[in-house]
């Protein structure tokens, strides 16, 4: 991991301004005749510039609430805004849109397709936004981004290895270059580490550490792990459908 290049840079809006908020929401899902309560009456408000890391055991919900967050998923009541406006009110193309051009994600399981390579794999985005026209136009530019993405998670050596012949924490700092490719207003980080080993979980923490310090991310990350949380600037549980600030 000291092939990292030691800045990581995405331009960012200035921080302090609330961008995304939950009001009140609650989230249910129906097994058989049962209805179960996933997340009650949550209320949560994120900054620009800020760090988020939502914790909680295995099964509390935490998943949900990102995906509700990051337009994944629609809650049963309560609003879930960005810059001011009400994301379940937006048409499927404009929420896809959001999606694809102010969030990025990060997954546990990487979901890298395995047919495509590092490079082709970081392109992803870029390539759903653009028209295959306009990524054509675009391409040279575009490939010149991912390479620096790719760089400065120090993969410049793997830019055409396929998934399968990386390592865990390559995979994921692949999975993290291709979040940036649209440089997010905000980074969704599920879980980032749990599929990974303790080494080599605490080197992705500090991608997304110099992520946040040096360039000013936006992050909300869900982990069930105390020890990554408490990088966060603001640490919150999710216990019983509830949010609260984390003690101590």
């Amino acid at each position: 991991m000291s092939a990292i290049a030691d800045k990581i840079s995405s331009p960012q809006p200035a921080k302090g301004a609330a961008i995304l908020i939950a009001s009140g929401v609650r989230k249910t899902f129906r097994m058989g005749d049962s209805e179960i309560q996933v997340l009650s009456k949550v209320d949560l408000t994120v900054a620009a510039g800020e760090f988020i890391a939502i914790e909680g055991r295995s099964g509390s919900g935490k998943s949900t609430l990102l995906h509700l967050l990051g337009a994944l998923d629609e809650c049963n009541a309560g609003v879930v805004t960005y810059d001011g406006r009400d994301i379940a009110k937006l048409s499927s193309s404009r929420r896809a849109f959001l999606r694809n051009t102010q969030f990025g994600f990060v997954f546990q399981f990487y979901h890298l397709l395995p047919e495509l390579n590092v490079l082709e794999n970081t392109l992803l985005s870029a390539m759903i936004e653009n028209s295959l026209l306009a990524f054509r136009a675009k391409k040279s530019h575009l490939r010149s981004r991912a390479k620096e993405l790719l760089t400065q998670m120090g993969l410049e050596h793997r830019l055409r290895h396929r998934p399968q012949h990386l390592s865990g924490g390559e995979r994921q700092r692949v999975a993290i270059a291709r979040a940036l490719m649209n440089q997010p207003r905000v980074l969704f980080a599920d879980e980032p580490t749990g599929n990974l080993d303790a080494d080599t979980g605490r080197q992705i923490m500090g991608v997304l550490e110099r992520l946040h310090q040096q360039a000013g991310q936006t992050i909300v990350m869900v982990t069930h792990d105390r020890s990554l949380a408490c990088k966060a600037d603001r640490v919150l549980v999710l216990e019983g459908g509830i949010l609260r600030e984390a003690e101590g």
